[in-house]
């Protein structure tokens, strides 16, 4: 097709008023804002890269942070229902990934199948957490592997037990000392010789009782029956294997944003995250927002996911009535 045609194609496309890209939390409850606010929104709802539809939250089995929930929420359960609520007030939804997203304003929005045009964007394809492909990985997720201490280390499975955390960040110390809330006991695996921490961090841990440190030590290997019960280190000095019985494992190693789709529209950090504008949702690129984990280095939780959502809806809204 050549580009006269293309062209052409373009210019007698309807334009719709806004897209929404993505199927966690913050993709919902942007549609559910929106279409209460009349934008008639279209949501495209992908796999993306982390390969689960509803995002991270799909792959939680239980929900104890959310309000509203006192007894508490499976993961899936939770995204079903902002999905429903979202589709009662007439948000509409293509089950495809986007491939492109094109502006500026109005935006060409490319899925696997369909090609719009919308005046405004709002992206909220989320982050996945980095995991090790270990043997028993998959076998445990949810049954003991986790990825977020906050959401999960409160829960019944991990009280009083002996736990694992895998890093060496800021994140792996702050997740370590937030489990020894929980935990009898944190044991920290740290791959290299030092942690990369800050200082203050650092000591925090050093000084606290309840954690150990493993420096030069590699999870290999994830254990148990019907739930973990222990973990296979490696020292990567000399190749000694130890076993060690914990009733966890934490990954603290990172996520990746799903920033692919704007790499070339925005400018993004050193760890792929969309920047946004003065406290906003708008991001420098005008009729452009975004919400969730794609945007959110430091909390990454349901909540300020929906938080956000909500902002991005009413940033849109007041930018297209504007």
């Amino acid at each position: 097709m050549n580009k006269t045609k293309i062209c052409t194609m373009l210019l007698s496309m309807q334009e719709e008023t806004v897209v929404i890209i993505g199927s966690g939390p913050a993709a919902w409850t942007a549609a559910i804002y929106a279409a209460r606010g009349a934008l008639n929104p279209i949501v495209f709802v992908g796999f993306q890269k982390g390969g689960v539809r509803g995002g991270q939250l799909s792959t939680t089995t239980e929900v104890e942070n959310f309000p509203g929930f006192p007894e508490g929420i499976s993961g899936p359960e939770l995204v079903e229902n902002m999905e429903k609520q979202a589709r009662r007030f007439g948000a509409r939804v293509i089950e495809e990934d986007v491939i492109e997203l094109i502006g500026p304003s109005p935006f060409t929005i490319k899925g696997t199948k369909t090609t719009l045009r919308a005046k405004a964007v709002i992206l909220a394809t989320g982050a996945y957490a980095n995991v090790l492909d270990v043997k028993g990985h998959k076998e445990f997720w949810n049954r003991g592997v986790s990825a977020c201490a906050v959401c999960d280390g409160a829960m019944p499975i991990f009280r009083g037990a002996p736990l694992l955390v895998v890093g060496g960040g800021d994140s792996a110390a702050e997740e370590a000392t937030y489990l020894t809330k929980y935990a009898s006991k944190v044991t920290l695996a740290v791959r290299k010789g030092e942690m990369r921490a800050s200082e203050i961090m650092k000591r925090r841990v050093e000084e606290n009782p309840k954690i150990e440190i493993f420096y030069f030590h590699e999870l290999v290997e994830i254990q148990g029956s019907k739930a973990v019960e222990r973990v296979v280190l490696k020292n990567s000095q000399n190749g000694e294997q130890k076993t060690l019985e914990v009733g966890g494992v934490f990954y603290a190693i990172g996520h990746t944003p799903n920033s692919d789709l704007v790499k070339n529209l925005l400018n993004l950090d050193s760890g792929g995250y969309v920047a946004v504008e003065n406290y906003t949702a708008a991001t420098k690129v005008a009729g452009l927002f975004v919400a969730g984990d794609v945007a959110d280095r430091r909390y990454r939780q349901a909540i300020t996911a929906s938080g956000m959502g909500c902002m991005a809806a009413m940033d849109a809204e007041k930018w297209i009535s504007h």
